[in-house]
């Protein structure tokens, strides 16, 4: 199971595209609202969670997905839920996934240390210890980041190739690009 936190003030493409690729891939997804049920994107629109955090159970998670926005972002850092989660997602192995300004919260663990990573421009003084890259999206083991909103399509192919394959995330690739 793919898990998605979303705090108040989340960017909704950086939630929403690689929920979508990732749905597209047969994995299964659900929200945590962090907030609440009902979270408040950056755009004023809100996202029903299918649970919060409070009763989130960690027991089946193979990845997380930290989406950026502002105050999403530090919404998320601020939530000692969220520090647990990440930190249990560590402990056993699973792919943490954070874009824009979420690899932040990552970098303020000390996670990037000596890994290669990107961030949104003006936030790679949080990435503590990173080897900063200036690729859009970056793997560097059981962790992918990414720059932002105009790359949250990449960034959702590239969990769905370290999930299910490169097979499956260049099938679907060319399954959106479609004109017809």
């Amino acid at each position: 199971m793919v898990y998605v936190f979303l705090a108040d003030g989340f960017e909704i493409i950086e939630a929403m595209a690689p929920i979508d690729m990732l749905t597209r891939a047969g994995v299964d997804v659900k929200i945590v609202g962090v907030t609440g049920e009902l979270v408040k994107a950056s755009c004023g629109i809100e996202v029903k969670a299918d649970m919060t955090i409070d009763i989130f159970d960690f027991y089946d998670v193979e990845a997380i997905i930290l989406p950026g926005g502002m105050p999403g972002t530090l919404n998320l850092e601020n939530s000692s839920a969220v520090q647990k989660s990440v930190d249990n997602a560590v402990n056993i192995g699973a792919l943490i996934c954070a874009i824009c300004a979420a690899p932040s919260i990552l970098g303020h663990k000390g996670l990037l240390s000596e890994k290669e990573a990107t961030c949104f421009p003006g936030f790679e003084e949080a990435l503590e210890g990173a080897k900063l890259s200036d690729s859009y999206v970056v793997r560097d083991g059981n962790i992918i980041t990414a720059r932002g909103a105009g790359v949250c399509i990449e960034f959702g192919l590239e969990i769905v190739k370290a999930l299910k394959g490169n097979e499956l995330a260049q099938s679907i690739r060319k399954s959106i690009q479609k004109y017809e």
